[in-house]
């Protein structure tokens, strides 16, 4: 099924990796023009020629969307070069967590000011492209833990709470303005930080997924092409009557909605 996605320009950001780089991956494959953006330079310049390699009109800038002043950049070199933003996928993140009384003030102002305020600072600047063209569609990439925080589960369950209550807002503000905006909260998907972890323990990382997969009611870890799948329908035509919503893509494993 073609998603009416053909010619539209999605803004993907931490996309060299995981369920970044998957989303890219399937946006250039529905005809999409995609622009990313991270922090490593050498790996967005490897990601970039591997999505032309398969067809893909891709434009990238180095940015850390912690920095306002890199996100400012990389928007206003967005619009200069496609002349448009049709979709914003909020995905640059990573997993901050430990026991509260443990986290100094510097371990919450990084983690909110990469995940919260960098989805801000990159939503307003492209709510600005979507109202002038008439509306567009922003995907914001949250956690079940967001919606199902467990202890020691701080900076990021709160950050990721936040971002749900941003979502929701913002769909209501620009629904006017043919603006969806929508949540996906993810659980456990094969990721590098978890083979990280696992090589840096000394553990096959095949076994720390059947580990995961104990808790998961499908018995298995998800692929990060299956996130993409639900994030590039959220931002599709097929997807024009789904706003304020949030969809745990978590094999079950959430006890809430």
């Amino acid at each position: 099924m073609k998603l009416g996605l053909e010619g539209k320009v999605a803004v993907v950001t931490g996309a060299t990796a995981g369920i970044g780089l998957a989303t890219a991956l399937k946006f250039v494959e529905e005809g999409a023009k995609v622009a990313l953006c991270a922090r490593n330079a050498g790996k967005l310049e490897a990601t970039i020629e591997m999505l032309r390699g398969k067809g893909g009109d891709v434009f990238g800038l180095p940015t850390d969307v912690a920095k306002p002043e890199e996100i400012e950049r990389f928007f206003a070199a967005v619009a200069a070069h496609f002349g448009r933003i049709d979709v914003l996928v909020n995905n640059a993140g990573t997993s901050m967590r430990g026991p509260f009384l443990e986290l100094q003030d510097a371990e919450w102002d990084a983690d909110l000011e990469l995940k919260l305020y960098g989805a801000i600072r990159c939503s307003r600047l492209a709510v600005g492209h979507m109202k002038r063209q008439g509306g567009g569609r922003i995907v914001n990439i949250s956690t079940i833990g967001g919606k199902q925080p467990g202890a020691a589960s701080m900076p990021t369950s709160v950050s990721r709470a936040a971002g749900l209550a941003l979502t929701k807002a913002l769909s209501r503000e620009f629904a006017a303005d043919n603006i969806l905006v929508n949540a996906v909260c993810i659980g456990k998907i094969k990721a590098g930080q978890h083979e990280r972890a696992a090589a840096a323990a000394g553990r096959d990382p095949d076994d720390l997924y059947r580990q995961f997969a104990q808790d998961i009611p499908l018995r298995r870890v998800g692929e990060a092409e299956e996130a993409a799948n639900v994030i590039v329908f959220l931002a599709s035509d097929a997807a024009s009557y789904v706003t304020g919503s949030s969809i745990n893509l978590d094999g079950g494993a959430s006890a809430v909605m």
